[in-house]
């Protein structure tokens, strides 16, 4: 009986360490990642983002201000796009600007957005991307 009532008392925590687990391998594994866009946008232009586009694509990340891997990716994503002309860097402050955040589905910072020419979103990484994953995604770019 010792037993058995020790297992039964265990068995909430052993459930609750296994799910939170699980949410914890899931999150790591889709933070940072560039994914292709779920679906077509009309395009994000100037006037929407307030600055201009690049000629060959866009980088779009938002941030906030307690964001320290905001910071780290605004960093790398500066880094990388330095020496490509065609290439624009926007940060945007989500905080500021919530109409634009809820409409493009922005659910935590840091999200980059990768814009083709055009404006039109065809990749997104949620949370740190790492720098092959950018440039992977630069070249894609059209």
């Amino acid at each position: 009986m010792g037993k058995t009532t020790t297992v039964k008392s265990l068995a909430p925590i052993l459930i609750v360490l296994l799910l939170t687990s699980i949410y914890g391998f899931w999150y790591k594994s889709s933070r940072g990642k560039v994914r292709a866009a779920k679906g077509p946008n009309t395009g994000l232009t100037e006037a929407i983002l307030g600055e201009s586009l690049g000629a060959r694509g866009t980088l779009v990340q938002f941030s906030s201000a307690f964001c320290t891997p905001c910071r780290a990716t605004r960093a790398l994503i500066e880094n990388v796009v330095k020496d490509l002309s065609d290439i624009r860097h926007i940060e945007i402050d989500a905080e500021a600007h919530l109409d634009l955040v809820r409409s493009l589905d922005i659910r935590s910072t840091p999200t980059t957005l990768f814009l083709n020419s055009a404006g039109v979103e065809v990749g997104r990484a949620v949370g740190a991307p790492k720098r092959e994953q950018i440039t992977s995604a630069i070249a894609l770019l059209q």
